[in-house]
């Protein structure tokens, strides 16, 4: 293991935005939890089952893109809607529109609270950068660019893909490992050199399906055991534990 608690093969960092660069996981589940409820109200009436801010997200729509969260998550409840179109309006009863009304109510919150991030992210970034290692960043979020700007780390990642980028490229979404053996493609290796930097159950499958040379499970919510049990090769509360670490886990 190098320094930055990675094989020594690795020569790329392929990093998830939300829950392990910035500290939106929680905002994101916070507007599909109202989105949901709303949803699950008008149509159940009042004795409807709450979405479940932390069960509920972890499952179904943690780390996948918007429509499939929608999706996924509705299919458990025994609900099926119509696609509509990405550009369907908010309150349409749609795949699409409940995603965009999530959208909305997310763009929302971040306006008002703001966007943080991990300190202790941005070191390590800053520590892989240093070594020579090249970055990127792999994201769902269509609201990427607009959130790396508020925080200023644009300049920290040499390839993005999001969801813009993989609507463009026709990429299936996490769990499948698409995005990010596209980020590696962009950055010039094979999958086995590359390190995948996530938070959610998907993106662990992801980087396991994918055949990463190494997956690295952030544990935001305490959920250790998932992580590993979904295709992590180790778990770390924040980066910054992984430096001068060897990769023991914690």
């Amino acid at each position: 293991m190098t320094q930055l608690g990675l094989p020594e093969d690795i020569t790329v960092c392929l990093f998830d935005l939300d829950g392990v660069v910035t500290k939106t996981a929680v905002v994101h589940a916070a507007a599909w939890k109202e989105t949901f409820d709303a949803f699950l109200r008008e149509r159940e009436g009042a004795g409807f089952r709450p979405f479940d801010q932390v069960a509920d997200y972890d499952e179904y729509v943690d780390g996948r893109p918007r429509a499939d969260g929608v999706r996924t998550f509705l299919a458990s409840r025994g609900i099926e809607l119509p696609e509509g179109s990405p550009d369907d309006p908010p309150d349409a009863p749609t795949v699409n529109g409940v995603g965009n009304r999530k959208n909305e109510l997310l763009l929302g919150k971040i306006r008002t609270e703001g966007v943080e991030a991990y300190e202790g992210t941005l070191r390590y970034i800053g520590a892989v950068r240093a070594e020579g290692l090249r970055t990127a960043i792999v994201s769902s979020s269509a609201n990427t660019r607009d959130v790396l700007h508020s925080i200023d780390a644009e300049h920290l990642f040499d390839v993005r893909i999001d969801g813009v980028v993989a609507r463009e490229r026709a990429l299936p979404g996490k769990p499948r490992p698409d995005t990010f053996l596209a980020a590696a493609r962009d950055l010039g290796v094979d999958a086995g050199r590359a390190a995948v930097f996530e938070d959610a159950l998907a993106g662990m499958e992801a980087g396991r399906s994918g055949r990463f040379g190494y997956v690295v499970g952030v544990d935001r919510v305490g959920q250790r055991d998932a992580l590993y049990a979904h295709g992590a090769d180790v778990v770390v509360k924040d980066l910054a534990e992984l430096l001068g670490a060897g990769g023991g886990t914690s």
